[in-house]
């Protein structure tokens, strides 16, 4: 299976240049430790930022810069600070080409469930709920099952719903899966050593596997 580190790595290769794009917590932040130097990409946050770069080393670290996680930032040259009212109209504008998202469950229409679990304190649904309505594209990075085993690729979610229908992409510790615009999971990478048996009976969701399933390159 996938480290945390290696769906982030994964993820990375989906970055288009030119494209805008939010990070979301988790994993997520990861994405801007992999994403090619010479690739044209500006990394945005809902705090207030535009031009994320790659975490700092312990002589890097500024408190005063931090993403949406409130994890500690570099900035790159051009970058600009504002505030998180203008950081949320270039959202709802729809100026953000893709969004990388966390996730509690998917279903196999895409539906996404990231911010709530009843029963658990939470602060709030944070950005999520913008993000997933109004990005042109949705990648989720999450673990293929709950710490108890079960699957977190379903028919329908559980718990409370972010988006519908919104999902395009998932990266877990198992595989890459396309959401298909009719419903299902089509399974189109395998993690090294994982067999389409093992995915199959850790997925819920209908999962469509078409010819040899080819491992991650990385």
């Amino acid at each position: 299976m996938l480290t945390k580190e290696q769906i982030a790595q994964r993820i990375a290769k989906e970055v288009k240049k030119g494209q805008y794009i939010n990070l979301g917590i988790g994993i997520p932040t990861l994405v801007a430790n992999y994403i090619p130097a010479d690739l044209d990409v500006v990394l945005q946050s809902e705090n207030g930022l535009l031009g994320i770069g790659p975490f700092p080393t312990e002589a890097e670290i500024d408190p005063d810069l931090i993403n949406a996680g409130k994890q500690t930032i570099t900035i790159v040259k051009g970058s600009a600070i504002f505030s998180s009212a203008e950081s949320f109209a270039m959202i709802r504008g729809g100026h953000v080409h893709l969004t990388i998202l966390g996730a509690m469950e998917v279903s196999e229409n895409g539906d996404i469930a990231n911010w709530k679990v009843p029963g658990k304190m939470v602060k709030g649904m944070g950005g999520a709920m913008d993000l997933v309505a109004s990005a042109k594209n949705i990648i989720v990075a999450m673990q293929h099952c709950s710490k108890d085993g079960q699957s977190k690729l379903l028919k329908q979610c559980t718990l409370p719903i972010t988006g519908i229908r919104c999902v395009k992409k998932i990266v877990t510790d198992l595989a890459v899966l396309d959401v298909l615009p009719e419903g299902g999971f089509k399974l189109l990478e395998r993690a090294p050593g994982v067999s389409t048996e093992e995915i199959q009976s850790k997925t819920e969701g209908k999962l469509i596997i078409e010819g040899s399933v080819p491992e991650m390159v990385f």
